[in-house]
């Protein structure tokens, strides 16, 4: 099971690596890590997701609260929260698809931000099941490039 957790820090040097220390020496796998400072420039928000049983995100949240510089741990049960990720994607485009491309961005709403003789850039901000979907359709255009945030997540 996937869980996502938000973790406000202070904006310090060395709390990332804390963090991070953390899952790896306990032996949890974090699937995507996100980390912005907040509205107070003194605050950061790290959000991982993460998987494993309720014991496994017990243990994880229990290890977390225990951290110097950590504020405040937050479980985001589904349907609490609003989450989105935001991908960039380098595509191989030439005038024989071009518009094709063009097509499937309109339908997702991606924005194409960047257009050259051979590619072109495109941005789409969503949750993961868009995103995914999204992907699929291009496959079969030449990906040549993709950079994904991770899951941002806040609650309702």
């Amino acid at each position: 099971m996937r869980h996502t957790i938000s973790v406000l820090v202070e904006n310090k040097f060395g709390v990332l690596a804390r963090v991070a220390g953390m899952f790896s020496g306990r032996g949890f796998n974090i699937d995507t890590l996100n980390v912005a400072p907040t509205q107070d420039p003194t605050l950061s928000r790290i959000t991982a997701v993460v998987k494993g049983d309720d014991t496994t995100l017990d243990q994880i949240m229990k290890q977390l609260r225990k951290l110097i510089n950590v504020i405040e741990v937050k479980d985001f049960v589904a349907g609490q929260s609003v989450d989105r990720e935001m991908v960039l994607i380098k595509l191989g485009s030439d005038s024989t698809n071009r518009s094709e491309v063009m097509q499937i961005c309109d339908i997702f709403r991606a924005k194409i931000i960047n257009v050259a003789a051979e590619s072109v850039v495109i941005e789409i901000t969503g949750d993961e099941g868009k995103i995914n979907a999204f992907l699929e359709l291009l496959a079969p255009f030449k990906i040549e490039e993709l950079a994904r945030t991770g899951k941002l997540a806040m609650a309702r």
